[in-house]
């Protein structure tokens, strides 16, 4: 009898648990008996703090990441429109070939008189055509209300502005960097200063774009603004014209150095690109007004 008394107290069946699960019983009982009839304290308060900061983070992360998106939408959107409804691209680069093909029949078929004033003529024409559709750039957004849109949304105008600002650049400016070196030879242009001449269009292309978006913020409400806009303009874009064409005549035909007058060509682009978007988003909001 005592053997099997010994036995079914250990056998698997046996009411009576191991030591082992009865203290882990007792000590889920007493979490459960402190979970329901006495609450937990609440967290420390450095606790409460540090969550506090987290929720702060995440909500100035989530309004960081919608402006950006929405800087993007904006950015793609002006992009397509350019391509789709004005045609920037194909009329700027078309432009630009026609200024080009018409310079030699004024000047005459002397290649060394074309070799000498071909980055004059190339930042001319590239001047010329980035005019054209600057008169549409906030014109179609006020006609159909968009402006009105973009005035009052929670991302700043200034940014909005910046985005249309690098939507006209990748489709007006950019194709005339791309062809540049197509024009270049017609004009006779020396393939050792080619790849100089490209860099001076591209590092300098984004000011014409930046300063003609002040043009284009003041002549948005007028009927006859393309006219205006070009005597805003024009006056403006003589620096970088004048340091575009130093830097690309010292990379061909020397003797000057290449270096200072182009790095004067990216500090008035990151001028322009800084002050640009604030100077017209203050000239819509007093035209607007």
């Amino acid at each position: 009898m005592m053997g099997v008394h010994r036995r079914q107290s250990g056998a698997p069946g046996s009411l009576r648990p191991p030591a082992k699960r009865r203290g882990g019983s007792i000590r889920i009982a007493s979490a459960m008996r402190i979970g329901v009839g006495n609450p937990l304290p609440p967290p420390p308060r450095h606790a409460q703090v540090r969550v506090g900061g987290g929720e702060r983070n995440g909500r100035a992360l989530g309004r960081k990441v919608a402006r950006v998106s929405a800087f993007t939408a904006l950015m793609l959107r002006d992009m397509r429109l350019a391509v789709r409804v004005g045609g920037g691209a194909v009329m700027g680069a078309l432009f630009f070939f026609i200024v080009v093909v018409m310079v030699p029949f004024a000047v005459g078929p002397d290649l060394k008189l074309l070799a000498r004033i071909g980055p004059a003529i190339l930042w001319l024409g590239a001047l010329l055509a980035s005019l054209l559709a600057l008169d549409r750039l906030f014109t179609t957004d006020y006609e159909d209300g968009s402006l009105d849109l973009l005035m009052t949304a929670p991302m700043p105008l200034e940014l909005a502005i910046a985005a249309k600002g690098i939507a006209h650049w990748v489709t007006t400016e950019l194709p005339l960097v791309v062809i540049t070196p197509l024009l270049g030879l017609m004009l006779n242009v020396e393939m050792s200063g080619m790849g100089a001449l490209v860099l001076t269009l591209a590092a300098g292309t984004p000011a014409l774009t930046f300063i003609g978006l002040i043009g284009a913020a003041l002549s948005v409400a007028l009927r006859r603004g393309g006219i205006l806009l070009a005597v805003l303009v024009l006056p403006l874009t003589i620096p970088v014209l004048i340091f575009g064409v130093a830097a690309a005549e010292a990379a061909i035909t020397g003797p000057q150095a290449f270096g200072p007058p182009f790095t004067i060509l990216c500090a008035l682009s990151l001028a322009s690109l800084v002050l640009g978007p604030i100077a017209a988003a203050a000239a819509l909001r007093y035209g607007l007004e």
